[in-house]
């Protein structure tokens, strides 16, 4: 294909630095290599200024545009290539590449060639990264001249068939661009207008976090946004069709003979008329204590007219404020009609503070006035104090709401400030089986808690009760205690399962009192690993809910060991845990129950004391460190997507054993549903703590023997491909690569 040997011979090197910078263990979007020879100390000198993707999906055909723009910042004119790895299992017609204007044409290393390709240059550069691509295959262009100091804009687009599994449909862009870019990126962004015959139900992502507009029930917009950013994980989007009221769908992950993972998503329609939506009872109850004086009560005052004015017709309402004793406006629940809307309005213009804070009496009155027994009743209370009159004890305030509790009634808490009792807040929202929100003093009161009644505004479906057909056993599934279902809201659960096969799924709820029952059959499998972020988002909910119970009632040794293992197992590294995790390993190691090469966390003493005082205020019931852990853990227990699995991220920063700065969170590694860390110069596999085998094989990279076993066992290439020295346990055998 080359006109000349020169070019031969540069288009050996390129393959050589390919691999050199290849270093991440996932997929990269597309990137320029200046290969050898060069005037420059790196291969990957050019600047990636922004990434722009957009995808138009008319029913399970996408079609992919791609615009990218880099820049030179050398003094040198340079030659290059881009290169384009093409997603595992896509089938990929219609590639086209636009350089500064011009169509090029691209050249397609498939899958079967490249295979031995990657392998002969890990045996010339001595480096593995390149094994993550095995079985996949690249685009790739030659790009000259690169003008110094200067931009190349690149276009691509193509178009792919989306897989269809167990009732949804997935599509994945590589947007791994970590160490790609000489300068983190100015601007990333990924655009997806989606187009169905059927309605559109679920909407998800497990990788990002996105934001979705409805158009109507057969057309959303899906878009991401990043800026000053080195995106470091592909992008992973998945929905569903389905012409029922509710849509449900399900993913699932199972390996060897262990039990399995699974997701289910139940989304309603976007588009519902008036007469689908359930009527509901709300009791707003505020807080007009003297702490609340001056701008807190303003914002709170605005956010309670916000609620009233926007009440559906035929819904109810009572509002009670409190301080020193509580006052009902009406006395019980009454219908949201012009005459006690005004009334509303003009109470709570006079809310003025005053006072203690009587929180028995209040929540008391809440509970007492339901009028419709049948239908839905939630409890806003928003509080920035702690019980000063009445009953002030936790543990006597929280059995009184059990007991007058009986009509089920969700009371959802709005902690303002630091200086209020977050156990007793959090303890409310367990036992009503509802959620809780804190607003720092920077924050908005009345952005906040709008925000939340705009998403419980219109019921669709309520008391909801999840059953599984025969032949399937389901445990430990998140959330425990199903939310209802609102006008554009969706449900995500996580869960456990035992057995395999086809089965029925039905989800029941309340619906203006009658009962709606929605049914599917999907196959829960014997073996699939293709889902592998279902188990780590699976252990982030379990390990937050077994953190609660430790943060409110006390440590017991069996959560903390569960939590331990479960975090170790899948990577869940949070202050919490990776104290832990340390605390395990370090107990372990003096007892000779492991060596200290097996340790999955590095032993760090200052940054186990930063960690153990996070652990400490997980148990403290006020000021500010106590709010951050209460809201760190619901947010692990309601993780959907990875981001949401590393709360307190910004607080695993770390110094290595050569001074450099690092952060924990980015030294793990999940594959093939369970974490390998990087521990010193080895990458450990956690796995090795949890079994036990006579079967170890000691291999030194680049080895005949090294690629011996890539050639045996192929599935071996994602722990090869993190680097010189692995310790990693496959096929019951423990295998250590060696440099």
């Amino acid at each position: 294909m080359f006109k000349s040997a020169l070019t031969k011979k540069i288009n050996i090197f390129f393959f050589l630095f390919v691999i050199f910078i290849l270093q991440q263990t996932i997929l990269a979007d597309g990137l320029i290599i200046i290969p050898r020879p060069s005037p420059l100390p790196t291969p990957y000198p050019l600047e990636v200024v922004y990434h722009h993707v957009n995808v138009t999906i008319n029913g399970n055909i996408a079609e992919t545009s791609i615009d990218q723009e880099f820049y030179n910042p050398s003094d040198y004119l340079l030659e290059g290539y881009y290169i384009f790895p093409i997603p595992k299992g896509a089938v990929i017609k219609d590639f086209s590449m636009v350089i500064n204007g011009e169509e090029v044409h691209a050249e397609l290393l498939d899958a079967t060639k490249a295979k031995q390709i990657y392998e002969d240059i890990v045996r010339q550069i001595k480096d593995p990264a390149l094994l993550e691509y095995s079985g996949q295959g690249i685009f790739k262009v030659r790009i000259f001249p690169i003008e110094p100091r200067n931009t190349k804009k690149i276009s691509i687009s193509y178009r792919e068939v989306l897989e269809y599994d167990n009732g949804m449909y997935e599509y994945i862009y590589p947007l791994n661009t970590e160490k790609f870019s000489a300068k983190a990126l100015k601007e990333v962004s990924i655009k997806i207008d989606l187009k169905t015959n059927k309605e559109i139900k679920n909407i998800y992502s497990p990788t990002h976090s996105i934001d979705v507009v409805n158009k109507d029930n057969h057309n959303s917009v899906i878009s991401f946004e990043e800026e000053n950013t080195k995106p470091d994980i592909d992008f992973k989007f998945y929905y569903s069709t389905d012409n029922d009221d509710i849509g449900l769908s399900l993913l699932t992950y199972k390996t060897g003979n262990e039990d399995g993972y699974f997701m289910l998503n139940a989304a309603p329609s976007f588009i519902i008329n008036d007469d689908e939506i359930d009527a509901k009872d709300i009791t707003f109850v505020l807080d007009v204590s003297g702490s609340m004086a001056g701008d807190k009560l303003k914002q709170a005052k605005r956010a309670l007219l916000y609620c009233i004015n926007n009440l559906n017709p035929d819904d109810g309402f009572e509002i009670i404020r409190f301080s020193t004793e509580a006052y009902a406006l009406f006395d019980k629940i009454v219908t949201a009609n012009e005459k006690n809307i005004k009334s509303a309005r003009i109470f709570i213009d006079k809310l003025k503070a005053v006072g203690g804070t009587n929180i028995e009496e209040a929540i008391s009155l809440a509970l007492k006035n339901n009028s419709h027994s049948d239908r839905t009743h939630l409890v806003i209370f928003i509080t920035d104090g702690k019980p000063t009159i009445g009953e002030t004890k936790d543990v006597n305030l929280i059995r009184k709401i059990e007991k007058s509790n009986t009509g089920k009634t969700r009371i959802f808490t709005f902690g303002i400030g630091n200086e209020i009792n977050t156990h007793l807040l959090d303890k409310i929202t367990e036992l009503t089986k509802a959620t809780r929100s804190y607003i720092s003093p920077n924050e908005d009161i009345e952005i906040k808690i709008s925000g939340f009644y705009n998403k419980v505004q219109s019921p669709i479906l309520t008391n909801l009760t999840l059953n599984f057909g025969r032949g399937i056993k389901t445990f430990q599934i998140y959330p425990g205690s199903l939310p209802d279902l609102f006008r554009g809201s969706s449900l995500t659960i996580f869960g456990r399962y035992a057995g395999n096969g086809s089965t029925s799924i039905t989800l029941s709820g309340k619906l203006k009192g009658e009962t709606k029952k929605f049914t599917i059959n999907p196959e829960f499998t014997k073996n699939n690993i293709d889902y592998d972020f279902i188990p780590p988002l699976w252990a982030s909910r379990r390990i937050g809910y077994l953190l609660d119970q430790i943060r409110l009632n006390g440590e017991d040794k069996e959560i903390v060991d569960e939590i331990t293992q479960l975090a170790r197992e899948h990577g869940i590294v949070t202050p919490y845990t990776s104290y832990l995790i340390m605390e395990d390993e370090e107990i372990r190691v003096r007892r000779n129950e492991i060596v200290d090469d097996f340790q999955t966390l590095p032993p760090s003493p200052v940054f186990r004391t930063e960690i153990e005082g996070d652990y400490d205020a997980m148990k403290e019931k006020s000021g500010d460190r106590s709010v951050t852990a209460s809201e760190e853990l619901q947010g692990l227990n309601q993780a959907s997507n990875y981001g949401e699995t590393k709360q307190g991220s910004g607080r695993m920063n770390y110094k290595d054993d050569e001074g450099y700065e690092r952060n924990l969170t980015q030294q793990v590694r999940n594959i093939q549903g369970r974490a390998i860390y990087q521990s010193g110069k080895f990458w450990v596999d956690s796995e090795l703590q949890k079994q036990k085998t006579n079967n170890e094989k000691r291999i030194q990279f680049n080895s005949e023997e090294y690629f011996e076993l890539l050639k045996d066992k192929p599935e071996t290439a994602q722990f090869l491909a993190l680097g010189k020295n692995v310790r990693f346990y496959f096929e019951k055998t423990f295998y250590e690569i060696y440099e």
